[in-house]
This record gives structure tokens, sequence and C-alpha cells, in this order.
């Protein structure tokens, strides 16, 4: 048995001759455990915003991305994207075209991107299920091409659910010169008509900028047939998603871009791990502080058990072991902490995400979700668990070698 765990374990549980030595043991246990449990709530609720808004984006979004390292487009006849098509894992495999155009309906204007898709981009993505109207999907009918905005373009540009007149969509030439006599010669101009719905991801970055169309309209309008600006992919059931990236971006190489869902809205994901660091790290200081508890209560444990060191080094002790047992005395109080905090954490995690305790607002309906969102990930709570012992057991280690110099010689 490990003589000065054995001596500490017994020196944290038993009563000692000053009441307060206990209470302050207690106190440093429940400050420990409340940090800690802080972090497990804290980190929790940041994954739950970051799994909310990783799930808007997958309903339009693409698992796999193919763009073109330099320029904007590519033939759709390049080699490499055929290649890419023809894996045994990919399941759907969508071209598209996406520019940046003006669009005018009645006295409205506003620049908007358009995006050309194939007709199986509803097997690609879940657009049916963000799709709000009398109407459904179409891209095109005959000689009609239809345009499906984004709920924020259709109230900006006031077209509604459906729009009775067609909507003019201003494309500049790639070719010639801008006649300023009349600017209007330098724009090709062509017309969408409403398919009776509008689309509602609850994201302005698509609903306030997006409307959906066929790509054959974007080829027409720009004059970029057989061109592509990005291949989006949907992979078979079961595929091992990392490994068929991999093998992709090999296959691209330095000529064509691999992105998957997190990679393709680095900037809102990344934002959101920053803001995450930043909670945890200033969590971890709390924490620390919190940690000044144990050395309080270590030092008056070390004054209290004057004698009974005496009585140990009598019996052979040595200055090392006597040592020890006061840093395991401090390593068992953050240990306890950590255990009770992270327990009370997933419990209150738990409670949140069956009942919704803590709202977001007090009006029903006003946010995308009423209560604030919580998914634990396992590697967080290793994480957590690991920082508090870290935390703890650099804390009490000066100070109890400090104060046994002092106090026990």
């Amino acid at each position: 048995m490990n003589f000065p765990f054995y001596i500490a374990r017994r020196y944290l549980f038993s009563k000692k001759s000053t009441h307060a030595i206990n209470v302050i043991s207690g106190i440093s246990v429940v400050g420990v455990a409340v940090a800690t449990m802080a972090l497990v709530v804290t980190l929790s609720v940041f994954n739950g915003f970051h799994d909310l808004v990783a799930s808007f984006f997958t309903q339009l979004d693409p698992q796999l991305k193919v763009t073109p390292v330099k320029g904007k487009t590519a033939l759709a006849s390049d080699p490499v994207l055929t290649q890419l098509r023809q894996l045994p894992q990919v399941e759907v495999a969508t071209e598209c075209l996406e520019e940046q155009v003006l669009a005018v309906y009645g006295d409205r204007q506003m620049m908007v991107k358009v995006k050309g898709v194939e007709d199986n981009f509803d097997r690609l993505t879940h657009i049916r299920e963000i799709l709000e109207g009398n109407g459904d999907f179409e891209l095109h009918a005959a000689d009609m091409n239809y345009g499906i905005p984004g709920l924020g373009v259709a109230y900006q540009l006031g077209l509604g659910y459906t729009y009775e007149h067609p909507l003019k969509i201003f494309a500049p030439r790639r070719q010639g010169q801008l006649n300023m006599a009349n600017p209007t010669e330098g724009f090709v101009v062509d017309e969408l008509y409403s398919p009776g719905v509008v689309f509602c991801m609850k994201q302005g970055k698509y609903d306030k900028n997006y409307i959906l169309t066929s790509i054959d309209f974007m080829r027409q309008l720009f004059d970029l047939q057989g061109r592509l600006s990005s291949l989006e992919l949907r992979l078979k059931p079961g595929s091992d998603f990392d490994a068929v990236k991999q093998q992709m971006q090999q296959i691209a190489g330095d000529r064509f871009h691999v992105h998957d869902r997190y990679e393709q809205q680095d900037d809102t994901f990344r934002i959101m791990k920053v803001e995450k660091l930043i909670a945890y790290v200033f969590l971890t200081f709390i924490l620390i502080i919190a940690c000044f508890n144990i050395v309080g209560s270590l030092s008056m444990l070390i004054i209290d058990k004057k004698d009974d060191v005496v009585i140990l080094r009598n019996l052979g002790a040595t200055d090392r072991q006597i040592t020890r047992i006061f840093l395991f005395e401090g390593r068992m109080i953050s240990a306890i902490g950590a255990v009770v905090g992270i327990l009370l954490g997933l419990l209150l995690c738990w409670l949140q995400q069956q009942y919704g305790l803590v709202r977001l607002g007090s009006s029903e309906g006003s946010f995308v979700v009423d209560a604030y969102p919580v998914s634990v990930h396992p590697w967080d709570i290793v994480l957590v668990f690991v920082t508090v012992l870290a935390v703890g057991f650099l804390s009490v280690w000066y100070p109890v070698r400090y104060f046994s110099k002092r106090l026990l010689h």
C-alpha cells in the first residue's frame, strides 16, 4: 500500500482538532466542483449551438464540394471531375454554377447570388424540407426557367411565395466594352418565373442573398456552356467519409479543393471555435482561483498535524514521504471536486436537454429554439477532467513544499 496516500486519505475524511479545517476542505471541494460544473455546462452549450448551426447548413450544403483552385469555373468534362463522379462511393453528383447578378422586380432591385443547379439537387440536399409556399421544387418547365428565392430576398424584392410577373435578371456581358451612352447594352437580361415556393434556412447568409435556378439558365446567361463553378457530391450511406474525402483530394491534386460541410462554412465555425476556446480559458482562470481554497485548507492542515508529523518521523517516515502526504491531500480534493462537478454538469445538461429549463426568451417562437441547446461531447468531458486535475495538482505543489519546509522543520 502507498503509505503517503493511505495517511492522506485518513486525514481527508477524519475529524480535525479544529473544525474550521473540515469546513475549509469542504468549501475547497465545492469550489472546484462548481468551477468544473461550469466548464462542463458551458462547453456543452457551445457544442449545442455548433450542432444547431451545422444542422441548418446541412439542408443546403452538400456533403462534399469540389471547387477549382485557380479561376472561378472549370470544364464540367474535366477528367479529374469525371473520375470523382465515377467513384463507387458517390451516390449523387450535381454540377453547379454560381454568380452574382442584379435582380429587378417592379421598382425594387438588389444584388443577389444566383446558384444554378441540376434537377437532382433535391437528392443531393434537403432542399424540400426548407421550402415554404404552395408549389414544389422545380427548376424549369419547357422553355421557362424557375427561380426559388430565399425568404429574405423575396421580402426585399416584394415577391411573396408566388410572384405574378417575371423576375428580371441582369448579368454583365463577358465580352465587349461598356457603352456609357447606353449602359444597358453591357448587360444580358433574362427572366425567372415563380414555382410558388421560397426556401427558408433561417440563415441570413443564404436567405437574404440567394436564388436557386437551373444550371442551363446560368450557363446561357453568362455564356459559360459546359462549365461549372463547383461539383457537389453526396456519398452512399455507410461510406467511410474521411477516407473517401482523402482519396478525392489525392485525385484532385493541386487543381481542385475538396471541402466538407464544415470547411464550406469555415468562417462561421472558426468563430464558434474561438468563442468556445475563450470561454474555456476564462473558466479555467476561475478554476485556478477556486483552487486557492485548497492551499488555505492544506496550510491549516499542516499546522494542525505538526504533532503527527513528529510521530511519523519517529516511525521512520522521510521528509519526502511527509510532503507527499499533503500533496496527495490536495490532489484528492481536486479529484473529488472534479468528479462531483462533472456529474453535476452532466445532470444539468440532461435536465436542459429533456426539459429546457433555461429559456432563450420569454415569448415562444421568438428564436429558432426556445431553450439553450446542449450537446455533450465525450472528449470535452475528458478535457475538463484533465484540466481540473492538472490545475489542482500544480496549484498545491509549490505551497505544500513551501509550508512543509517552514512549518515542519
